[in-house]
Formats: C-alpha cells, sequence, structure tokens
C-alpha cells in the first residue's frame, strides 16, 4: 500500500510506522489516522515487532488544528470515536510488542498515541504535553485511562490541569514511560530493543500482553486463573521448548515464533 503521512518499512521482522508530516510536526489529520491504523494491523499480521516513530524534531504534535475539517463544524467526539478509537485498539490488539520511540514533542493525542504502545522509549530532549486544556478540551486518546493507571491520581490530574511539559527523564521517573535515553544514542539504542523482541518468543509476548491488560480490571483470583490458562498455553509452545533445551544445553534460545 502507498502511504501518503507515514513511512512503513519492514525489516527482520520488525515493522517501522513513521509519522511524516514534518511541516506540521506530524500532527494527526484523518488520512494520517487512517493510514496508522492500516499500517498497525499490517504490520501485526506479518512482523514480529511494531515501532511508531516520527520524522523530524516533533513524534506527533497531536489533532492537526490547522485542518480545514477543524474550522468547518468539527464533531471532536464523533472523530474521537470514528477514528481515534480504531487507531488507538489496532495498536492495543496488536499480538506483537509495540514500541514508541519517541524522538521529540508528543503532545495532546501525539503523546497519548505514544503512551498506547506496550513500551515507551523516549530521547532525553523529547517531552511530554497533556496540552488539552490550551484550548479548552480534556485529556482524550486514552489518556484519562492510562495516566491514572502509570502515575497516579495526583500527578495525572496536574498533568492534565496545567498542560505543563513532561521531560522525557521526568516521564521515565514518574513511571510513564520505559526509559529515556541520550540523544546520540536515541535511534541506535531502539532499534537494538526492537531487534531484541523480534527474536524473542512471540507467543509468550503476545500473552504477556494480553495478561497485563487484563489485570487493570480483575480481582486476584480472575487474575491467577487467566495466568493459568495462558501459561498452560504457552507451555504448549514450540518456544518454551526450544527455551528450556537452550537453558540445559547453557546457549542462547533460538526462538521461532509464530
Amino acid at each position: 500500500m502507498s502511504y501518503q503521512t507515514i513511512r512503513y518499512e519492514e525489516t527482520d521482522g520488525i515493522a517501522v510506522i513513521t509519522l511524516d508530516r514534518e511541516a506540521v510536526m506530524n500532527a494527526l489529520n484523518r488520512a494520517m489516522r487512517a493510514e496508522i491504523t492500516e499500517a498497525v494491523g499490517r504490520a501485526a499480521g506479518a512482523a514480529r515487532v511494531i515501532v511508531l516513530t516520527g520524522a523530524g524534531r516533533a513524534f506527533c504534535s497531536g489533532q492537526d488544528l490547522s485542518d480545514p475539517a477543524v474550522a468547518d463544524g468539527f464533531d471532536v467526539g464523533r472523530v474521537l470515536a470514528e477514528e481515534y478509537e480504531p487507531m488507538l485498539r489496532a495498536i492495543l490488539a496488536a499480538r506483537v510488542p509495540v514500541i514508541a520511540a519517541v524522538n521529540g514533542t508528543a503532545a495532546g493525542a501525539g503523546a497519548n498515541l505514544a503512551l498506547a504502545a506496550d513500551v515507551v522509549i523516549a530521547a532525553e530532549s523529547a517531552s511530554f504535553i497533556q496540552a488539552f486544556t490550551r484550548i479548552g478540551l480534556i485529556p482524550d486518546a486514552g489518556g484519562t485511562y492510562v495516566l491514572p493507571r502509570t502515575i497516579g491520581m495526583a500527578r495525572a490530574m496536574g498533568a492534565a490541569l496545567f498542560a505543563d511539559k513532561v521531560s522525557a527523564r521526568q516521564a521515565a521517573d514518574w513511571g510513564m514511560i520505559w526509559e529515556a535515553v541520550p540523544e546520540d544514542t536515541f535511534e541506535a539504542h531502539w532499534r537494538a530493543r526492537a531487534a531484541a523482541l523480534a527474536k524473542g518468543p512471540t507467543e509468550a509476548f503476545a500473552r504477556i500482553k494480553t495478561a497485563m491488560r487484563a489485570s487493570l480490571g480483575n480481582d486476584l483470583d480472575t487474575q491467577l486463573s487467566l495466568e493459568a490458562a495462558l501459561q498452560g498455553e504457552c507451555g504448549e509452545t514450540a518456544d518454551f521448548r526450544e527455551g528450556v533445551n537452550a537453558f540445559l544445553e547453557k546457549r542462547p534460545a533460538r526462538f521461532q515464533g509464530r
């Protein structure tokens, strides 16, 4: 498929989706949301790991407020339900790990697009801004769900109300993201992380995602039952047998995954 607002590359089991509207700091318009949704679905069926990143100095500046559609009776609720939600659900539903490699500013819906990923790796120069109150809105694109669960209610409320910039280092310290990496090693680092996951036990990764996300709504008994069921499935995979054999033979495992 030919894309107009993103770039797609797939090499050695790694699908890299680059948001590519550099002139507007990779702001989201209807076409980009549709292309991200399609590309994530495509990658989830073909690759072993997905990376979302941005071109230029920004990861994503959120909704494109210069889009003519915004001035022409923009129905925010409808756009969220029909365009943002499918994009976010595609990321959450992917049975392979999704990394957000945040190269620069991630603001508004762009911040929450990044936080929908399984792992967020940011350059130290990057920042996260819940910019919604600056234009009279509330955090959306999953922000009100993710933030209280990752950084706690006090910090989530402050980030939403004040719309202050949160540096990548601060975000890592708070537990909002996995890690902040020096600028000069950022791309090499996230590519190495992606390569490590691409060589891993993808069937186990898929079930980790299922178990971790389900735990947010389960009580202990329900979660323990789910763990047992998913672990039973993992125990039937060739990757489990390979992992045990590699351990006994004192060699690196060669996981085949799906």
